[in-house]
């Protein structure tokens, strides 16, 4: 009874500013192990004290988060962030669903339709938004959509945006030629062997959406992009798996076009090679998320989404990893770096970019998938 009226005077003088979170998680931790007690908020005490998994995307896009919200926030909170990578959203979502419950907690998570297929799979979580103050800030139309999937409550915070567009090296092929043969640029002979592309099946079956003349949300003649994607395959020199390999791919000239993230290019480009970029019509446009994935701690990694959203952090991180963050320009300064980003919308509306129906591409995914499969393999 004496402990757990000690408790109860620890957390009214937290939750009335008496103390700061760091100190009440310490002394509630401790005096649990010192009593040999393990109540709610000790076991929160210590599992909050000790760490929180990030997973991303690798290469600039990990350093950018490392450098200027990671480590901040480490020194800020005293909690550790522990950062994994993935190449591609299928390959890390197999990991989570053969994972133990909070072996995984926060996912850097690509599209609509990524966290759809979390929720769908019972991996979601429920964010307590009174933890994180700074969504406020972040453009309406990236939050809503997500409420829609998990019924008004959010399971992650939009962070970032982007397109795949096409990169190409301009000793090769021309603004001029780009603008002439846009999408089937990717199926020209003449480039045999210098070509390259993504080997996600959903990128792979949206240009080849474009290159036969469909709706990417809505294509109705399947056997059209089957063959486009022998086409496309036949003259590749490789797929690539990770923004870092498309990266070396277009640095080292192993190959002269592919579509590419429009971020990955503007770091290129800002290393000195000249790279072109060109989001063709209807090109695919997309945003990213922080998840909390069902098990994790949620009040440390709510505080660890209210600070990576902040203005300073996420500027940052924009800056460092060249995509644009998800924060309202009309609510919050952007700086001079950001309005020069590929893909940045100074209206924040985002009406310029053309996003996955999810209920579409995840209504197909399995047949989908398993065809692009074969088709990559050869077949």
């Amino acid at each position: 009874m004496d402990n757990t009226k000690r408790y109860e005077r620890l957390r009214e003088r937290y939750m009335n500013g008496g103390i700061d979170r760091r100190s009440f998680l310490g002394l509630i931790g401790a005096a649990g192990l010192a009593y040999g007690v393990q109540t709610p908020f000790a076991r929160h005490a210590l599992a909050a004290t000790e760490q929180v998994r990030f997973d991303g995307w690798g290469g600039v896009v990990s350093e950018a988060f490392r450098k200027h919200a990671f480590d901040p926030y480490t020194k800020a909170s005293g909690i550790k962030v522990v950062d994994g990578t993935f190449g591609g959203g299928d390959e890390f979502l197999s990991r989570v669903k053969a994972s133990q419950p909070g072996e995984y907690n926060i996912a850097h998570l690509s599209g609509v339709f990524d966290y759809a297929r979390y929720h769908g799979l019972g991996l979601s979580s429920t964010l307590n938004e009174k933890n994180i103050p700074n969504l406020a800030n972040v453009i309406p139309k990236l939050v809503d959509v997500f409420r829609k999937v998990t019924d008004g409550s959010l399971s992650c915070v939009p962070y970032d945006y982007g397109t795949t567009g096409l990169a190409y090296n301009r000793k090769y092929i021309s603004d001029d030629e780009m603008k002439e043969k846009g999408v089937k640029i990717l199926l020209d002979e003449r480039f045999k062997g210098k070509i390259a592309g993504w080997s996600d099946w959903r990128t792979r079956i949206w240009y080849a959406s474009l290159q036969t003349g469909q709706d990417p949300n809505g294509a109705t003649d399947m056997d059209a992009i089957w063959d486009a994607l022998r086409a496309h395959r036949d003259l590749l020199l490789k797929y690539w798996s990770s923004g870092a390999e498309l990266m070396s791919l277009l640095a080292e000239e192993e190959i002269y076009v592919t579509e590419a993230w429009s971020g990955r290019v503007h770091a290129l480009q800002q290393q000195g090679h000249d790279i072109g970029y060109m989001d063709p019509p209807n090109g695919f446009g997309w945003q990213e998320c922080l998840f909390v994935i069902k098990g994790s701690p949620m009040e440390p990694c709510e505080e660890l989404l209210n600070f990576m959203l902040a203005k300073e952090t996420s500027i940052a991180v924009a800056e460092g990893q060249s995509y644009p963050p998800a924060l309202d320009p009309n609510k919050v300064e952007l700086g001079k770096i950001i309005p020069t980003l590929p893909a940045f919308d100074p209206t924040g509306t985002l009406d310029g970019l053309t996003f996955a129906d999810p209920a579409y591409w995840n209504g197909n995914e399995q047949k989908w998938s398993k065809a692009f499969s074969r088709i990559q393999k050869g077949y």
